[in-house]
């Protein structure tokens, strides 16, 4: 219980340095973009762009993002459902700069997500894995940034979102 206790008060200790500085109307404005190339539909993009471009490879990683998402959204809401945190917002009476989805905030599912897609583009276009990590941990940042996750919640989703995407890789490429 200790160990919660001392990762809570860091995670409030990071969350306030981090939300004394969104007051920039201009960095909330960024977050919100780049938290919303998380929400979803870019993924549907980028799926039918695989699928319209053809190819066994684009096949594989199409497979590979199927699997993927079918694992990873019941994971997702399991855990989020069970351990039920609540957002810094209600938790510590500040203000979100965007509507979340649910009421908890563990783990960040637009952070799983985002490095989940990172990781097996990743994979099938090396070139592009730093430009693929930086968006991740960008959407990550955007999510603390606009006041709806704590930095564990998007660390937690982070290795979340890698795991799921390497198991399923795993499953497809073996």
């Amino acid at each position: 219980m200790k160990l919660m206790q001392t990762i809570h008060h860091y995670d409030v200790s990071i969350f306030t340095w981090v939300s004394q500085r969104k007051s920039q109307k201009i960095l909330v404005r960024i977050a919100r973009a780049i938290s919303s190339s998380g929400n979803g539909p870019l993924y549907l993009v980028l799926a039918g762009m695989l699928y319209w471009m053809g190819g066994p490879e684009k096949m594989q990683l199409l497979t590979c993002m199927a699997l993927a998402l079918i694992i990873e959204r019941p994971v997702y809401f399991v855990m989020k459902n069970a351990c039920k945190r609540d957002r810094p917002s209600v938790t510590l009476n500040t203000k979100s700069f965007v509507i979340p989805s649910d009421r908890f905030s563990f783990p960040s599912g637009h952070t799983s997500a985002a490095f989940l897609m990172a990781t097996l583009y990743g994979w099938y276009f090396p070139a592009l894995l730093p430009a693929l990590f930086t968006w991740a941990t960008m959407v990550g940042m955007a999510r603390v940034i606009l006041g709806v996750h704590y930095p564990t919640d998007t660390a937690i989703g982070a290795l979340m979102g890698i795991s799921i995407a390497l198991y399923s890789m795993g499953m497809i490429l073996t």
